[in-house]
């Protein structure tokens, strides 16, 4: 996941390849109440590793109900009517599809509970439901303002006789919470009875086939009346697969039908969601086709290809896919003419006001948007630009815009706060990132340059986590040539088999550690043998060629930091970004010196700046790719400089070079 303060995403040119989908966020949640309030133990497989199925989780343990994690999967061993215990003080973070059925739930189960969440969820409205259960009589307080958490929960008396009524026109949860919780008191039928529209009835649809499967029957009449039957005892289904999140796949066949196929590719898969999903928003499938885009259906995955381009501008009711349908309004921008999505009221009372914030960020690209209560207008952009994407901590609002980096002139995006994708799709821009494609001189890099002992892999390093970006420290590859190799069996002087080997070296670097496959060899590759077998290596023309090509490998989405002695000058002169660190020769024998003292080895200050004044020289002079500073490299002395200001000045330049 990326935990920067933003994520620029270059230009995008095409996409293709297979998306494994995380679980569905509305099953995922559905499933865990349920099963911590069946009799038995429930495996849950495939389950959506986010913050609101974490919330939902610490949840549960504070409540009493015995968790076990393995990966994706956690056997909940059900409180099957034993108390909970009580009191307790449970945060919610912002997570509605563990506030409103937990209110619900501990309501009726009785206890002294306060829920709570982050100053958005006391912004999302409760009223409606803390209504319905007042009738019950359930106590409940309002701990800050009137009809929003956060709630005290205290014993009530219940009274189950009369039909409970429940607004439908705000949220669909607060009927799901209100389902998912009746059945713990159903000594007789309970009737619940909606006023006005219900909204998101593929929710509803959702909760009722979970209910199923672990033993309740709900009869419903219309989506008026509903009633739950009396005895109903939730009872585990043993074991439950948690289908992938729908509403996550609409990026993926958004991004289907605006990209290009990639070569070798003629269409994004995706897997875990399919024509046999239980979720409303499957049906997204259906206005991506009426925008143009080709959609193969199976049972558990969808094959999507770019069909009519320009996308065809629509005018759609999307009340039957609330949250899938924001991706809609980034499509928009691809169309031939003005969309407008239509009774999306529901919008405004999600992790932000989604209609405010997508009109607000679509105005970013150029696009002319209409903004009325319930609908979005969006004519696409006649000449289009670019801007930061406020994401508002929600995490649909960072997905659907980093679409917008397939713009036509070829613009980069940059998302502000990408972690807010941790809600439901934790990895969504590694997954975007694997199945798109850029132009690689769009490909930012940022190249360090210097001698040696100036600092420039730990600067480059820092650079590198700030940015998002990967990292690579071609210093280390000599050394690595060689310790793959004899690892390989292979002779350090057979020029044409180390180059072999180098080629293809399963290299990655994180911070300080370097890693071969899954091997962390930083120790290993330090040594004084290290060196001289890395000199040996250096000397085939072949094994240079071969690094020459491994480097320019890394050149990979969202952007690279190379640090060396000619990344700037050689191995990527296209560099929008060169910096030449320097420091004289007395600091940087300092900072040597201290190295050496703290493992263990001895030698004076002196002695390492003779030795360093000694390897510039040679450096500077060497006929194939001498060490000294691009053209336009901009110089760094960091003689006085901390490692804080130096990275400080490093993005500083780097922000210039931004369009943003």
């Amino acid at each position: 996941m990326f935990d920067t303060e933003f994520l620029d995403v270059p230009p995008l040119r095409s996409a293709g390849g297979t998306v494994r989908l995380p679980g569905s966020k509305s099953i995922s949640n559905r499933v865990l109440l349920l099963a911590a309030l069946s009799h038995g133990e429930t495996t849950v497989h495939d389950l959506l590793a986010s913050d609101d199925t974490a919330v939902m989780l610490a949840a549960l343990r504070q409540l009493g109900c015995a968790v076990r994690q393995d990966g994706n999967t956690a056997v909940i061993s059900g409180l099957g009517g034993r108390p909970v215990q009580t009191p307790a003080k449970l945060f919610m973070g912002n997570a509605g599809t563990a506030m409103r059925p937990l209110t619900a739930a501990l309501a009726l189960l009785g206890g002294e509970f306060e829920l709570s969440g982050v100053p958005r969820m006391h912004e999302r409205p409760i009223g409606d439901l803390v209504d319905a259960l007042r009738q019950l009589g359930c106590a409940i307080d309002y701990l800050g303002n009137e009809g929003f958490p956060p709630l005290r929960l205290r014993p009530g008396q219940l009274k189950l006789e009369q039909p409970i009524r429940v607004r439908g026109d705000v949220s669909s949860q607060f009927l799901t919470a209100l389902l998912m919780a009746l059945p713990l008191v159903a000594e007789r039928d309970i009737c619940i009875e909606v006023v006005g529209e219900l909204i998101s009835r593929p929710y509803i649809e959702i909760t009722l086939k979970l209910l199923q499967r672990f033993g309740i029957d709900v009869t419903r009449q219309g989506w008026e009346r509903f009633t739950i039957p009396a005895g109903s005892r939730y009872q585990s289904p043993g074991a439950i697969h948690v289908e992938g999140d729908a509403s996550s796949a609409s990026y993926f066949i958004a991004l289907g039908a605006i990209a290009a196929a990639s070569p070798g590719h003629s269409s994004i898969e995706i897997q875990g969601v399919g024509a046999a999903s239980i979720q409303g928003d499957i049906r997204f499938v259906e206005a991506a086709e009426m925008m143009g885009a080709r959609v193969d259906s199976a049972p558990n995955s969808l094959r999507i290809s770019r069909g009519a381009w320009p996308l065809k501008a629509i005018d759609l009711d999307c009340n039957h896919i609330p949250d899938a349908a924001m991706t809609l309004a980034v499509m928009a921008l691809y169309a031939d003419g003005t969309t407008t999505l239509r009774n999306i009221a529901s919008w405004r009372v999600k992790e932000t006001d989604r209609i405010a914030a997508m009109a607000c960020e679509l105005q970013k690209f150029g696009a002319v948007v209409e903004e009325g209560a319930d609908y979005l207008r969006i004519t696409p952009p006649t000449q289009w630009t670019t801007g930061a994407i406020h994401t508002y901590d929600d995490h649909r609002v960072a997905m659907c815009f980093s679409l917008a980096a397939f713009n036509p002139a070829q613009l980069p995006v940059r998302i502000l706060d990408p972690k807010c994708v941790a809600k439901t799709f934790p990895d969504y821009f590694e997954a975007l990132f694997e199945v798109a494609q850029a132009d690689t001189p769009r490909i930012p890099v940022i190249c360090i340059d210097g001698p040696t002992a100036s600092g420039k892999g730990t600067l480059a390093a820092l650079t590198a986590h700030r940015l998002g970006y990967h990292y690579l420290d071609s210093g280390a590859l000599y050394r690595l040539s060689a310790h793959a190799a004899a690892l390989a069996g292979v002779s350090l002087d057979d020029g044409p088999g180390v180059a072999r080997v180098a080629r293809t070296m399963p290299v990655r670097f994180q911070g300080s550690h370097i890693f071969l496959g899954p091997q962390d060899v930083s120790e290993a590759i330090r040594t004084e043998a290290a060196g001289m077998a890395a000199s040996r290596v250096s000397a085939h023309p072949e094994v240079r060629a071969a690094l020459l090509e491994l480097q320019h490998s890394f050149r990979k989405l969202p952007g690279l930091v190379a640090d060396g002695r000619d990344m700037g000058t050689v191995i990527f002169p296209d560099a929008p970004l060169k910096v030449f660190l320097t420091a004289s020769a007395l600091h940087r024998a300092e900072r040597r010196h201290k190295q050496l003292i703290s493992k263990g080895n001895s030698a004076t200050i002196g002695e390492i700046q003779q030795d360093l004044e000694a390897r510039d020289a040679r450096d500077s002079s060497r006929k194939a790719a001498p060490l000294k500073p691009a053209d336009d490299a901009r110089p760094l002395d960091n003689s006085y400089l901390s490692i804080e200001k130096s990275v400080e000045q490093v993005l500083e330049w780097w922000q210039g070079t931004r369009p943003f």
